[in-house]
């Protein structure tokens, strides 16, 4: 997935004159390398292990504080979900933060940034030019985001696991 989210963050930058997805990709590879769809690999995994570990262990406490019975709740599901990712999304931002400007360095006019190549230059790159509030751009966008994406996502996991136990305590009977 990383070579799509190098292309989608390219073209969510306001004046790369991308025609489509397929110009993008194409003067990616052509002026940048293979190199430039992968640079961010190793800082989104970086990013999305601690993401599904908090967003886990949140939705676990939620799940138990809100509805603690555990008997099947949709309610419960949407919100702890939602909130679960809302969790995470925030504060992974700062890894999320590295990412981004891993992935957009081509198309920056700053050398510094253009040269940049792993999680570390690109943390330093962003406290030296923004500060510590460089690491929280595009937390609010990300959180709500990242709220409905995660409670449609734990909201069909328990759906299924339902339904499933549902049909396992029929087939005892």
């Amino acid at each position: 997935m990383n070579p799509f989210d190098v292309i989608k963050q390219r073209m969510q930058l306001a004046g790369t004159g991308y025609r489509n997805i397929i110009d993008c990709a194409s003067k990616v590879l052509r002026h940048e390398g293979l190199r430039a769809f992968y640079v961010s690999y190793p800082t989104t995994l970086m990013m999305n292990m601690p993401f599904q570990s908090i967003q886990f262990g949140c939705y676990d406490l939620f799940r138990r504080s809100l509805n603690p019975t555990g008997s099947y709740s949709p309610v419960t599901h949407v919100f702890a979900g939602g909130m679960a990712g809302a969790v995470a999304a925030a504060l992974t931002t700062p890894i999320d933060c590295c990412k981004t400007l891993l992935q957009t360095r081509g198309a920056s006019a700053d050398l510094e940034v253009r040269a940049a190549s792993s999680m570390a230059t690109a943390a330093r790159i962003i406290y030296k030019q923004q500060g510590l509030n460089g690491f929280t751009r595009g937390m609010k966008p990300r959180v709500i985001a990242n709220f409905p994406a995660t409670a449609i996502s734990w909201t069909t996991y328990e759906y299924f696991k339902w339904v499933i136990s549902r049909r396992d305590a029929k087939r005892h009977f």
